[in-house]
């Protein structure tokens, strides 16, 4: 009997040891089982910019069903798990806290909101969970560059450096003002702009901000007409947007309105109408107008309409988009998905350009933001019109 004995401890120790493995490589793989992959997002859908959220959610859901129909990603279907954050950051970190830690995600994808975002981040670091693909061009995004952090498209802070001082020279502007939003956002924006004008020897005339949530203007307008601003930046989203430029027409301001691509949404139009008509924004990927749409594109919003019963927008296609990325590097990663493969296959994978318009993108260890290219349209009869070509940050 002694010799059996003696071979009991070790055979346990061994399993033991196997166990133990398991439950590493199980934690290391939050939100990765054989057959599903669990994804989250935090999206406002009772809130200022529940417009927004509302599009990005669909966008992503036809992305996961279209893959989930075709057997998914290397065999995993993709499980997505949406919480509402209201645009509040305390209500975005409870969200956080529940997909991170009691629904194990494997990333986070797609959150809207620079305020929100920052305040989920530290959540999701603190469990190796990543943030991908953030509906905000915030630089804190990808700046500080952090293994978990992977962001699609130009800041904020580049859109308004390339964009602005491009505006001025081209229409002689001598006094410059702006509007934003009292908070990481708006700050964003500004600072941009600010960037953009000393880049060409130029300050700000007036500087006025709001409440997140606000919805009267007045003042501000009031103030940047008495000032003489001739160009205003607008570091609003959608109802500020609306809102700033309706007061000014009302009162007989007329200045030239560039916004970032927070402002750059059918809404603008859709609500405000005519008034809105001369309005310049940065962006990225294009908004999809059916009635010129490619093909491609075509066949894509048909899905949507069936779906969801309206048309897609470009949050839509940022939704969309989203998810598809967060599919290509998962396959590319293989079949066995962690953190550091996807990592590794986010970082050796050259992005094409979408149907969508968006640029090329790509990543690396020090590189967490897709691409530095901005470009800027405007609308004209309540539709946005492409006015420049792409252009890089210097």
């Amino acid at each position: 009997m002694k010799p059996v004995l003696t071979h009991i401890p070790a055979f346990t120790a061994a399993a033991l040891m196997a166990l133990a493995g398991t439950a590493a490589q199980a934690q290391a793989t939050q939100g990765v089982s054989k057959n599903e992959i669990v994804l989250g997002s935090i999206q406002d859908l009772s809130g200022p910019i529940a417009g927004f959220g509302k599009q990005v959610r669909q966008g992503m859901l036809l992305r996961v069903e279209e893959v989930n129909e075709q057997g998914g990603v290397n065999g995993r279907k993709i499980k997505l798990l949406v919480e509402d954050s209201a645009y509040d950051p305390k209500k975005a970190v409870l969200a956080a806290q529940k997909l991170v830690n009691q629904d194990k995600i494997f990333a986070m994808v797609a959150h809207i909101g620079t305020p929100t975002n920052n305040a989920a981040m530290p959540v999701q670091f603190e469990k190796n969970v990543f943030n991908f693909m953030p509906v905000t061009a915030a630089r804190e995004m990808s700046d500080p560059p952090h293994k978990l952090k992977f962001a699609l498209g130009s800041s904020y802070y580049d859109q308004m450096r390339v964009a602005l001082p491009k505006l001025v020279k081209d229409n002689k502007v001598t006094k410059v003002c702006t509007i934003y939003q009292d908070d990481e956002f708006g700050l964003e924006v500004f600072r941009g702009a600010e960037a953009g004008l000393k880049a060409i020897s130029m300050d700000f005339t007036e500087k006025t901000t709001y409440k997140r949530g606000a919805t009267d203007f007045s003042s501000q307008v009031a103030r940047m007409k008495a000032a003489g601003c001739e160009l205003v930046v607008l570091g609003t989203i959608i109802r500020e947007t609306i809102g700033t430029i309706g007061e000014s027409r009302k009162t007989g301001f007329s200045p030239i309105f560039l916004g970032s691509s927070a402002a750059y949404t059918d809404l603008i139009h859709k609500l405000g109408k005519k008034a809105m008509d001369g309005l310049y924004a940065t962006h990225t990927a294009q908004h999809p107008y059916l009635d010129e749409a490619s093909p491609k594109i075509s066949f894509w919003a048909k899905k949507y309409q069936t779906k969801f019963g309206d048309d897609p927008t470009v949050f839509s296609v940022y939704g969309y988009n989203a998810i598809d990325t967060f599919i290509q590097a998962a396959q590319k990663a293989g079949t066995n998905l962690t953190v550091d493969s996807f990592i590794k296959a986010m970082e050796t994978t050259k992005f094409a350009p979408d149907m969508f318009g968006s640029p090329e993108a790509s990543f690396a260890p020090n590189k967490r933001a897709g691409s530095d290219m901005t470009r800027m349209s405007q609308l004209q009869n309540e539709r946005w019109k492409v006015v420049t070509d792409y252009v890089k940050a210097q």
